[in-house]
């Protein structure tokens, strides 16, 4: 079954040689189809700030021998990447994804002209009001401010040009893509 994080890694149009932040990046799910996309000259950056979710990546890196992706423990709002990036996946980042300075922060660290792809959970259409309790239950530890779920993506339309989203999972769910406006370098 395809599931929203794999269209957005899709999305991305990764090269082999490029660099890729996994914003956010959990348990490290996205490290494998992240690496097949930039191969073994590429570079994946993953980084998260919830502890139990990091020890768990880093399990998984450090038991698949992966040298080519870079892992820290840092928020988005202060992580400095190793590498300027050519493209950001941001699946289920809620909320950093809604915050000014995670937002600047990253983009300041991605190539203008790069590819940006997320997915993630929305409120449901304004007439199903009681079946967004659903989606905030769907995705509570990793979202506290369930408010802002109408247009979780609304930070990243400005930076951005050609920003496209489709909604998945019956109005639950979507999956973005973009260009970061610049000419790419």
């Amino acid at each position: 079954m395809t599931t929203g994080n794999d269209i957005s890694i899709v999305l991305l149009q990764l090269q082999p040689g490029q660099a890729v932040p996994d914003v956010g990046a959990g348990t490290g799910l996205s490290c494998a189809p992240l690496r097949a996309g930039v191969g073994g000259t590429g570079r994946v950056l993953v980084f998260g700030q919830r502890p139990d979710m990091f020890a768990l990546a880093q399990q998984r890196v450090q038991r698949e021998d992966w040298a080519n992706v870079w892992h820290a423990s840092a928020a988005a709002e202060t992580v400095q990447l190793p590498a300027l990036d050519d493209a950001m996946l941001a699946n289920h980042t809620h909320d950093i994804c809604r915050s000014p300075a995670a937002v600047a922060n990253i983009l300041r660290q991605v190539k203008p002209g790069a590819r940006v792809a997320m997915a993630g959970i929305k409120d449901f259409p304004w007439w199903t009001g009681p079946l967004n309790l659903l989606a905030w239950l769907k995705d509570r530890p990793c979202n506290a401010r369930a408010a802002d779920l109408w247009e979780p993506w609304i930070r990243l339309t400005a930076p951005c040009k050609d920003f496209r989203w489709n909604i998945t999972q019956w109005g639950m769910g979507y999956i973005a893509s973009a260009t970061l406006k610049g000419a790419p370098r």
